[in-house]
């Protein structure tokens, strides 16, 4: 999409959307609200605000490489303070955590060492992050096809993220207060379905009404 493109959308939003949701954005201007924060992808295919339908000022959304977020003082991350900033100021009461099929980030961290030479910033982030993923690929995953393998290293990625959430004080104080509730989820690329974790499954889902919390404390497995 050339530039020319996003600022004939530019133009079409002041002209169009703008004025005819004037209401909605002089609202917005004065402060926001949102109950979720919607943690993905920095994948160009997803959208959180398409996906979900929401409107401006309903989701608070954090995006990197590979819906990844680092374990409570693990460093000084601009996720960890939008995840405190979202808890503490805004007041969320769900956060859930969306990976997606056919992931680049996962399918590097899969092949790890071909990345190291011709994209170091993704091999060092893949590798601090990531390594407990791969761990479990190699010694539970044996034998399983490159696309199986896909899928379960992209749920256990979440899981992942949901148990650093856990390790957030901010989290496990209001996750201990029942004022908040976590939620993992995969979008399909392909079908355009979530799957969502079932605990008491121990799988993901469909997501169709039931919005799957996982409880605290945790009592999730990784995905067979």
């Amino acid at each position: 999409m050339p530039i020319r493109t996003i600022i004939k959308g530019l133009n079409d939003f002041q002209q169009n959307y703008f004025k005819a949701n004037q209401d909605l954005f002089e609202r917005l201007s004065h402060g926001q609200s949102p109950e979720i924060l919607f943690i993905t992808c920095c994948d160009s295919r997803i959208d959180p605000n398409l996906l979900t339908q929401s409107k401006p000022g309903e989701l608070f959304i954090i995006r990197n490489f590979g819906n990844t977020i680092p374990p409570y003082g693990a460093l000084n991350s601009s996720e960890a303070a939008g995840i405190e900033y979202a808890v503490q100021s805004l007041n969320v009461k769900e956060i859930i955590i969306c990976g997606h099929s056919l992931c680049g980030s996962i399918k590097g961290l899969l092949k790890l060492q071909s990345l190291s030479d011709e994209m170091p910033l993704v091999y060092n982030w893949l590798d601090h992050y990531g390594e407990s993923i791969r761990r479990i690929i190699r010694e539970n995953y044996q034998g399983y096809s490159e696309e199986e393998v896909l899928k379960i290293a992209t749920q256990t990625n979440v899981l992942n993220q949901v148990a650093n959430l856990e390790t957030y004080p901010v989290i496990r104080s209001r996750l201990h207060a029942g004022k908040l509730c976590l939620h993992a989820w995969v979008y399909e690329l392909e079908t355009g379905q979530i799957l969502a974790y079932d605990v008491s499954k121990n799988q993901f889902v469909t997501l169709l009404q039931e919005p799957f919390p996982v409880p605290d404390p945790l009592s999730m497995m990784y995905p067979v």
